[in-house]
């Protein structure tokens, strides 16, 4: 079973939130950003195809 990365991006979201310790805080924060990078490239790949030209 897959998560959707939106689905990812709000777990860590909440671990954030829950975190008590500097080392766990700073994982979570570099997932989370990778998490975010991955979104932001899945929409541009998706925003790319749309902008493609049409088959003939």
């Amino acid at each position: 079973m897959t998560i959707s990365i939106e689905q990812h991006i709000e777990e860590l979201r909440a671990e954030l939130r829950n975190a008590v310790y500097r080392d766990e805080r700073r994982w979570i924060e570099a997932e989370l950003a990778q998490a975010y990078a991955e979104l932001e490239a899945a929409i541009a790949a998706q925003e790319a195809e749309f902008d493609a030209e049409p088959p003939h």
